[in-house]
């Protein structure tokens, strides 16, 4: 009983911590390929990485609504988002557009977030991913990829992008595991950070979970800022769920 209740108040601080700390991680993860992942974004603050993100529209970046801030900017097109490089494509943030159901904190749900940015995409070098339609479904024990820049397992700080494998979580699994600290949010998914080595942690908050040739998922919360795998699964917001949310912003705003 001692134990659980150092558990409950380890995991409230992380979690009340979250917004300050909001560095999410690839952990055991290798370089992204050439070429790949094209749709990936740099969500920055003063030029300097804060979270991930994707372009699912010409104009428009996907990712987590905790990462929303003010005078917020978008790098694209590379993989090296390295500051000193004069060649970064920067793109100021419009408009900011956070789910009006998010309350503050990711585990409470609904957090994702639309980034309008100051001009659209048009370069050979950006490609937009593509995104599930209402309500389908992401099978358990899928192999899918998360991918973001930040420290790597050793706890240092990168400029090249780091993808992993990682394989989605029969939800009723992860509701388990997690009940155990508080009850999962609904329009989840779960995949990586459990029985396994690898996953997302404090820096890819806001990046895609990548199944097949779907992003299906928005990095957006674990357990331990330390990112101890294994422990219980990572959890992300279920895009599906919003599609047409997201849908009736990008028609209004445009």
């Amino acid at each position: 009983m001692k134990a659980l209740h150092i558990l409950l108040l380890t995991a409230a601080f992380s979690i009340h911590t979250f917004k300050a700390t909001r560095r999410e991680e690839i952990i055991n993860g290798k370089k992204a390929r050439k070429n790949s992942l094209q749709y990936m974004a740099s969500v920055q603050l003063n030029n300097k990485h804060k979270c991930g993100g994707f372009l699912i529209s010409p104009s428009y970046v996907l990712t987590a609504a905790h990462c929303g801030t003010d005078n917020l900017s978008v790098v694209l097109g590379t993989h090296n988002i390295d500051e000193k490089r004069n060649t970064l494509r920067r793109y100021v943030v419009k408009s900011m557009h956070i789910h009006p159901s998010y309350k503050e904190n990711p585990r409470y749900g609904s957090d994702i977030m639309l980034l309008k940015i100051s001009e659209q995409v048009n370069n050979k070098d950006v490609k937009v991913a593509k995104i599930p339609n209402k309500h389908q479904r992401v099978k358990p024990n899928i192999k899918c990829q998360v991918a973001g820049w930040g420290k790597n397992g050793k706890q240092q700080m990168v400029n090249d992008l780091m993808v992993a494998d990682v394989s989605t979580i029969h939800i009723d699994v992860c509701k388990k595991q997690w009940a155990k600290v508080f009850p999962l949010p609904p329009n989840v998914l779960c995949a990586g950070g459990y029985k396994t080595k690898s996953g997302a942690c404090q820096g890819d908050s806001g990046g895609p979970l990548v199944c097949g040739r779907l992003a299906v998922g928005i990095v957006s919360f674990n357990l331990n800022k330390n990112c101890n795998y294994p422990n219980v699964p990572n959890v992300y917001t279920a895009i599906s769920a919003y599609a047409d949310w997201i849908d009736k912003v990008i028609k209004r705003d445009a």
